[in-house]
């Protein structure tokens, strides 16, 4: 039996695509995570493989909306540009590389933040010292830095790297977060963010470290990736997306726009 979709379904959950990727631009601009012009947000479009939005080249994050997210395929093939603004070809070579390799995601965000560059150039990364950052225990994938990415070639060995994780530190650059939703991505980046700051203020009071087993950070992992797939695959609702969108509301309610 062929199960046919309605055109107005996929365009209603194509503007959620839209505003939740908004959202998150939003997000990470309020937080402080954003790096001026650069650094970069992706989804893919549903219903499709091949193509996703991103951000307009030359905008700042605080001034994204759900209208003006230019749509390009795996080519670098602008699709819609409605600012005509073009995009960033170091966004276009790290995100397509992630779309193009793992159907299971739907957004990849990443950041330059001092926190996440300065843990990025740690060679032991990203330390299980704390609750946040043991939930990236046995999660985490490393990526060597091989220049700004312009290099298309790279994509090969940066999904390589990937694998089959959600989260990498790019190294001597920033973090990456992939997620089966907006949401997913955004909620792992801010996690992210703090474990790195976290770290960073640990290592620079120079106090003894209370230890941890690793029998307690693989627990803890597990017991965070129970609680996305709660809502990524059993359809529990996901109370604080909806709680940070209900911030923007009040505060960019243009983002939706």
């Amino acid at each position: 039996m062929t199960t046919h979709v309605r055109p107005d379904a996929v365009k209603d959950q194509n503007q959620q695509f839209r505003i939740d990727l908004a959202a998150a631009y939003r997000l990470i601009h309020r937080l402080g995570l954003d790096d001026s012009i650069y650094t970069h947000i992706s989804v893919r479009l549903p219903g499709s493989h091949d193509r996703f939005l991103i951000n307009p080249y030359g905008m700042r994050f605080e001034e994204v909306t759900a209208s003006n997210l230019v749509t390009v395929d795996l080519d670098g093939v602008v699709i819609d540009d409605p600012l005509g603004l073009g995009i960033n070809p170091a966004g276009f070579t790290i995100h397509s590389a992630v779309h193009a390799a793992r159907p299971d995601v739907a957004c990849v965000l990443h950041t330059h933040t001092v926190a996440g560059v300065a843990v990025s150039c740690q060679k032991q990364g990203l330390l299980p010292l704390n609750q946040w950052s043991m939930q990236f225990t046995g999660c985490l994938a490393y990526h060597d830095y091989e220049g700004i990415a312009l290099d298309l070639d790279e994509r090969e060995r940066l999904v390589a790297d990937l694998g089959d994780k959600f989260v990498m530190v790019l190294r001597n650059h920033g973090m990456l977060t992939c997620g089966r939703s907006v949401s997913e991505a955004f909620k792992l980046m801010h996690n992210l963010e703090r474990s790195c700051r976290a770290q960073l203020a640990i290592q620079s009071a120079g106090a003894e470290i209370a230890p941890l087993s690793d029998a307690v950070a693989h627990k803890t992992a597990g017991q965070y990736a129970t609680f996305y797939d709660s809502i990524e695959t059993h359809g529990v609702p996901d109370t604080e997306w909806a709680a940070f969108k209900r911030m923007l509301a009040r505060t960019d309610p243009d983002f939706v726009n």
